[in-house]
């Protein structure tokens, strides 16, 4: 548990240290993310107050996390695992995925950044990367850090072939990262929505490990390779976000761009897969799909009928074009994530406890 507290506090230190810095540099250099405006019969919400604001702020996400994670073990004097530098290689790869469309946002004054077709085919690399490793190094009693089975609260008995776990982790990898990313869109929305996501990881990591196979094999025991690393890894990203969410709460200092929210979904998909709880994924990151869902729903019904069921996708900004404050939307959205993640470790558990 020393290590897990310890990561948290590191990188929440280095992320109310960094953030601030980089808001520095980037304000210095008038590097502000591109706000869209009503023109030409399209209607965005009133976000002038924001014009001027840095953006690729999850620059220093990303490097709290790292620095949270590997400064632990430093000073704890344990090796990283397998599973934990997996989860940090998938949170940078996405990463470096949104710089490249924060570059283009920021420097080429480009609202929309990358090209859709360019940003799928860097996720599609970087999931599918990850598949392939995180089939690799096994652990002394042979287990992997994913498994070829499907998994709700550990694995099902839906083994699949490895071509198709490829076509799985990349469909999990690009929801959810698209999902996070669809969610930013509010100053503080997506930052504390993942903060509640990144705990309840911690919270299962921590019991899992309690309750692992290599200990005893007991039934129900767990056969995730490295729980305790991953608890390691859940709790930076949750100190992170934390750090960060001082200065991107409204009125946001800085927003975290792609950068941040491509970040933070892989950092989400590695614990959902190596955790063995993805299908549990729809409901500990219910905001996420939810947002997802609406922009799908309006996608499709304007496609199939040529009408809206929102005065505009994603959610969060139907309700903007409603009249709701923006401070009002994004508590309102905190609080049901809260209430998903809730019912998420209520099933956790309610797995465990069922004979």
């Amino acid at each position: 548990m020393k290590l897990v507290v310890l990561a948290g506090v590191i990188a929440a230190l280095l992320s109310l240290t960094l953030t601030p810095l980089l808001i520095r540099i980037l304000s210095r250099n008038g590097h502000a993310q591109a706000i869209r405006e009503s023109a030409d019969g399209f209607f965005y919400p009133e976000h002038g107050s924001k014009r001027g604001t840095p953006s690729m702020g999850g620059l220093a996400i990303i490097a709290a996390v790292t620095g949270g994670y590997l400064l632990t073990h430093l000073i704890m004097w344990q090796a990283p695992t397998a599973s934990g530098l997996l989860a940090i290689y998938l949170m940078v790869a996405l990463g470096l995925v949104g710089v490249a469309d924060d570059y283009l946002k920021i420097f080429k004054q480009r609202s929309t950044g990358i090209r859709a077709r360019t940003k799928l085919l860097g996720q599609a690399t970087a999931a599918l990367s990850f598949g392939y490793l995180a089939l690799q190094f096994p652990d002394e009693g042979g287990r992997l850090p994913m498994s070829n089975a499907i998994s709700y609260v550990r694995d099902l008995p839906w083994v699949v072939p490895t071509a198709v776990l490829m076509l799985w982790v990349w469909f999990l990898v690009t929801g959810i990262t698209n999902g996070v990313n669809l969610t930013d869109g509010l100053d503080g929305l997506a930052t504390g929505a993942a903060v509640m996501t990144f705990a309840a990881y911690t919270v299962i990591s921590v019991w899992q490990y309690g309750q692992n196979c290599a200990f005893a094999v007991v039934p129900r025991c767990y056969t995730v390779r490295d729980p305790l690393d991953l608890a390691v890894f859940a709790a930076a990203c949750a100190g992170a976000c934390f750090g960060f969410l001082w200065w991107n709460a409204s009125p946001a200092r800085i927003f975290m761009g792609d950068t941040g929210s491509l970040g933070l979904g892989g950092a989400i998909a590695a614990l959902a897969i190596m955790t063995r709880t993805e299908l549990l994924l729809g409901i500990l990151g219910g905001l996420f799909l939810l947002i997802t869902l609406s922009v799908i729903a309006q996608v499709g019904s304007f496609k199939l009928t040529g009408r809206r069921v929102l005065r505009m996708a994603p959610l969060h900004h139907h309700f903007e074009m409603v009249g709701w404050p923006e401070i009002l939307i994004v508590v309102r959205f905190w609080i049901l994530q809260g209430m998903f993640v809730g019912l998420g470790m209520a099933l956790f558990y309610a797995e465990w406890v069922r004979q």
